[in-house]
């Protein structure tokens, strides 16, 4: 049994560019890591139940690397994602549009080696670079 965990932004864009900075691996690569010693040199995402995301993350350094990869089991174009991991865990991303922009909601299931508020941290600052990016865009 995995606890869940949710994390939101908001970014100042409609939901279509919050969703397209979220999903095309272009954007990805810009925003998906958790502090600037790490970075994302590559993604690829196929955007449909059954697809396959997957984002290469790695240490500026080259000291430390990994492969975070998803299947999709839910897809509804411009409003929410759902994928599951390797290990069983799931990931749900909702799109809310709101009168400034969109709130960007992710619950996740937290893995059992790491605390909650390391996890929680690390997937909220990884989620606040996609907000600075979307923003800026």
């Amino acid at each position: 049994m995995f606890t869940k965990l949710l994390i939101e932004v908001h970014v100042a864009s409609n939901a279509e560019k919050a969703w397209a900075c979220y999903t095309d691996p272009q954007h990805i690569t810009q925003w998906n890591f958790a502090s600037p010693d790490w970075h994302c040199p590559s993604a690829s995402n196929d955007l449909r139940v059954g697809g396959k995301y997957i984002a290469r993350m790695e240490a500026r350094d080259g000291s430390f690397g990994f492969d975070f990869e998803g299947i999709y089991s839910a897809v509804e174009q411009g409003s929410s994602l759902s994928y599951g991991l390797s290990d069983g865990r799931k990931v749900e991303v909702r799109f809310q549009p709101t009168a400034e922009g969109t709130r960007v909601e992710v619950e996740f299931d937290a893995e059992n080696e790491n605390p909650i508020e390391l996890q929680k941290g690390g997937w909220q600052a990884i989620l606040n670079n996609y907000a600075k990016h979307t923003d800026q865009q």
